[in-house]
């Protein structure tokens, strides 16, 4: 399939419809992936027609996270990370500015950044069958994109840091009720549709102020976080667990941090 099929575009109505379109990888994003998906938020963005971003996977699977080679080429040159010409931090960017409401719809799996990038969207629903988790500790990085910061918002600190820090798989039930999504449904399209046409009747100008007003008080803080974040994350690709973890990845067993391992 060619990079341009990965992602699957529709208008429909006032909504831009960004489908996650690489079933044979669980959906997995490349770097042209986020490419395209940067450029659709900014048509969006400059599109009065456009009132509402709706972003989704296919073949029930939302997305398995960073394709793993594309990912690997990245932080083989971790000064790469924070420069504008990367474009997962480019996607992210957009993402938590763009202006118009932007709806999730999560069906299947919800890894790693495919987690994170919720956090900056305004509606997100999911289907009993979904999950999420967010492994950085388990591979011996760090939070990234804000999620440190705005995790502990919506769920407090203790279950942040036992999501962040354990690594554990998060059920479609447990993330209605600590506020990672909106409502759990059985029937995703049909629900969600009801929702974003509701959205798309709503006055597009009041609701972009509305957008705007509810993020004023986190927008630097989300800015200030994601750098700071980017540095840890950084240094911990430089680092010798993240090593290990690469290392027990690829040899199949568990890592062992201990100082006697990688010192």
């Amino acid at each position: 399939m060619l990079e341009a099929e990965h992602i699957r575009v529709e208008r429909q109505d006032a909504g831009l419809y960004i489908h996650l379109n690489r079933p044979e990888k669980k959906n997995a994003l490349s770097l042209a992936m986020y490419e395209r998906m940067t450029a659709l938020l900014g048509e969006a963005e400059s599109d009065a027609a456009i009132r509402v971003v709706v972003l989704q996977g296919v073949s029930g699977c939302f997305t398995s996270g960073n394709d793993l080679a594309d990912f690997a080429q990245l932080v083989s040159r971790p000064e790469q990370l924070d420069s504008p010409q990367n474009p997962i931090l480019a996607f992210m960017n957009a993402l938590a500015r763009c202006s118009k409401p932007i709806v999730a719809l999560v069906d299947g799996v919800a890894v790693g950044i495919g987690t994170t990038l919720l956090l900056h969207c305004d509606l997100v629903y999911c289907s009993a069958q979904a999950s999420f988790s967010l492994p950085f500790v388990n591979l011996g990085l760090c939070p990234e994109y804000a999620s440190s910061l705005l995790i502990p918002r919506l769920a407090g600190h203790v279950k942040a840091a036992e999501w962040l820090m354990l690594g554990e798989t998060i059920s479609a039930e447990e993330a209605g009720r600590f506020g990672l999504v909106n409502a759990v449904v059985n029937d995703l399209d049909t629900y969600s549709q009801q929702k974003i046409q509701r959205l798309v009747r709503q006055a597009p100008e009041a609701v972009r102020v509305c957008k705007r007003l509810l993020k004023a008080e986190t927008k630097v803080l989300v800015e200030q976080s994601m750098t700071t974040e980017i540095e840890d994350f950084k240094k911990a690709l430089a680092g010798p667990e993240f090593a290990e973890a690469v290392a027990a990845f690829f040899e199949k067993r568990e890592a062992n941090y201990s100082e006697a391992n990688y010192s």
